[in-house]
């Protein structure tokens, strides 16, 4: 097993995260932002402390502790319990439907739909199988909160270890807001070699001048996701598995195909949105705004593979000892906007960037007389623009962007148009079409095992989407889908060397998605209900997908303890038909395509108990009870199982000061 430094710090988490607490439960009476009278609100919340007298101020809203997207758009803390809360309670803290995990926390997911819809102009990094918990700039919010804010979030896992997010926002000033969080994760997991440890920092600034012609929003992320790869359990063990044999119970005592390496995803992000309104709207009879915006971002980050000896399982190496694969990524990007807004014809904007990039590796690979170049970089010069009118009931938006100039070509566009009739009905319907690069690492590949060196010259991925969407209320949410796709880029092994590499199809797939989501209540009781229907018109079988899945759950809602708590209990199915499901390669952190076996068809039932006491929300959940009496034949992968029946728990925990 490795046992190097690195793998060894990871063991730190849980002193980080007791950093993280002991940074909250200090800063909150430093930043406390209003008068003593108003300053212990938990505790009058609780009932220990009352308010001197009735001129004090009255507590603000929940309603006024907004988030901000880096879209700008605006919602509010959710202190509520409801079966949407229960779906996101897991480590990527949103409803996972579509994924199926690995057994351990903290492991890759294997997707059971995909969704084509893209306004990126550059290729990915790669490593697409540890980006699940990786946060781009889009997934960061930022905050403006009357007084400051806490969010604790703690869940068991696998093992020696938990999930903990630990969560501070105050306003220094009405003009400023920071917030501060720490992510971390240390799941030991049921199979041998198979330990999950992760860690995210962020911290993130909002700033608005008094005159509102200023605005600002930036952050920054540092995040590291480290894995123990064992390649699964070995063929000939996949028997024992399947059949029950109580031996075997102990998972731990399966063979797995190695017990020798661990990948590793690292990054840092800085980055800035500001806006300056020259011309600003200073009242509703106001009819022009006219601003300047600039965003700055700067990434580096890179993927690594290490193992101590050389395995056959990936087949012939350079050396026999001490591999060690490393891919990098340094992303600067630049992008200036003027933004033009006026009653009659809308928002728009044109704006023009450029992205530096350099990727690649600090070695050469000299492969059957051919040198394998080691960077791909360069400067690409972009413009696009976009638009939004609303007119009565109806709302157009567009956004658009093409390369100008550099050696990566790309180009989309996207257009929707939305009814809302009232606040019970509305529909949709958007337009999308996409021209962009396949991911650097299936151009641009090295590696100290032979068969895992590349450099492909792929065509852009072409895909067009039209999308629709039909709301009533609560009783049906219809979303459909149609895509084409043109030149698809996927991995999957090799016919002679049988090992893993990217390939491109010639090939156009049709690719049909109809999803309805509704609930049903009567009374106390509901039944919430996903069902996902998918086809692929695809003669080759390189996109799979299962015809069919579903997430149902009947549950029971209800105040108890003369509503001192409120109680939700009930039970969720989740199952999709069998399919051709892709394979994972622990190498390049990837899921390949197979067509040797199909895998699915089982079902998944989970039991929880949820309740919500004042500000904090708590979770019991039974996860896979039917495990021991509807057959071993459920897994993640090929050659890896999906978890066993286990009971887990954590908690939600929000504090207003």
């Amino acid at each position: 097993m490795i046992s190097n430094t690195k793998t060894i710090n990871k063991k730190n988490n849980f002193i980080k995260l007791l950093s993280a607490f002991l940074l909250i439960f200090i800063c909150n009476p430093l930043f406390a932002q209003d008068k003593p009278a108003r300053s212990n609100r938990l505790g009058r919340e609780l009932g220990i402390v009352q308010a001197k007298d009735s001129s004090a101020k009255p507590l603000p809203k929940v309603s006024e502790y907004l988030i901000i997207s880096s879209e700008n758009d605006t919602t509010y803390v959710d202190t509520t319990l409801s079966i949407k809360k229960d779906y996101k309670f897991n480590y990527l803290r949103k409803d996972d439907f579509g994924l199926m995990p690995f057994s351990n926390m903290g492991q890759t997911y294997n997707s059971l739909t995909h969704n084509f819809q893209n306004t990126s102009l550059m290729p990915s990094f790669g490593a697409q199988a540890k980006h699940f918990f990786y946060q781009d700039a889009k997934d960061i919010s930022y905050y403006r909160v009357p007084t400051p804010f806490t969010e604790l979030f703690f869940k068991t896992a696998f093992e020696q270890g938990q999930a903990t997010d630990a969560f501070f926002t105050v306003n220094t000033s009405p003009q400023f807001n920071f917030s501060i969080a720490y992510k971390g994760l240390r799941s030991l997991g049921k199979y041998q070699h198979i330990l999950a440890s992760s860690g995210n920092f962020r911290f993130t600034g909002n700033y608005q001048s008094k005159n509102k012609r200023y605005f600002a929003k930036g952050h920054i992320v540092t995040q590291d996701l480290l894995n123990q790869e064992n390649g699964g359990i070995r063929d000939d063990n996949v028997q024992y598995f399947e059949t029950g044999d109580p031996e075997f119970l102990d998972r731990s005592i399966f063979d797995v195909n190695f017990e020798n390496a661990e990948n590793l995803l690292k990054g840092k992000r800085f980055y800035l949105d500001h806006t300056y309104y020259l011309i600003r709207k200073r009242d509703s009879l106001s009819k022009n705004k006219l601003s300047i915006g600039h965003i700055i971002s700067f990434e580096d980050k890179f993927y690594q593979f290490d193992q101590t000896t050389a395995n056959s399982y990936f087949g012939d190496a350079f050396k026999t000892s001490t591999l060690k694969d490393k891919a990098t990524l340094e992303y600067f990007y630049n992008q200036f906007q003027l933004n033009y807004s006026n009653n009659i014809i809308g928002d728009l904007q044109f704006n023009v960037g450029n992205t530096t990039y350099n990727y690649g590796y600090d070695k050469l690979v000299v492969l059957n007389g051919n040198t394998i170049t080691n960077r791909l970089k360069g400067d690409v010069f972009s413009a696009g623009g976009k638009y939004r009118k609303q007119y009565k009931g109806f709302m157009l938006d567009g956004e658009l962007g093409i390369n100008v100039t550099g050696n990566l070509n790309g180009n989309y566009l996207k257009a929707t148009a939305s009814f809302k009739l009232n606040d019970d009905i509305a529909a949709s319907a958007t337009l999308n079409h996409s021209s962009k690069s396949p991911n650097f690492n299936t151009l641009l590949y090295q590696s100290d095992y032979v068969n895992y060196n590349w450099q492909n010259n792929f065509n852009n991925i072409e895909t067009q989407q039209l999308a629709f969407q039909l709301k009533y209320k609560s009783l049906a949410n219809i979303t459909a889908d149609l895509n084409t796709i043109t030149n698809y880029v996927y991995f999957r092994k090799d016919e002679t060397t049988l090992q893993v590499k990217p390939f491109q199809t010639n090939n156009t797939i049709t690719y049909l998605r109809v999803k309805l989501e509704n609930e049903l209540k009567l009374g106390k009781f509901a039944l919430n209900n996903t069902i996902l229907y998918q086809n692929m018109q695809d003669n080759n079988n390189v996109l799979n997908a299962p015809e069919l899945t579903t997430r149902n759950t009947l549950y029971y809602s209800s105040h108890v303890f003369k509503k001192a708590m409120y109680l939700q209990t009930g039970v969720t199915l989740n199952y999709f038909t069998a399919y051709y499901m892709d394979a994972y390669n622990p190498l390049l952190a990837e899921f390949y395509v197979q067509t040797k076996k199909e895998y699915g068809a089982f079902p998944r039932l989970d039991l929880f108990v949820n309740a919500k006491i004042r500000q904090t929300r708590i979770y019991f959940k039974a996860e896979h009870l039917n495990s021991a009496f509807s057959g071993y034949n459920y897994y993640s992968a090929p050659n890896n199982p999906y978890r066993d029946f286990i009971i887990r728990f954590g908690l939600v925990w929000n504090f207003f000061l």
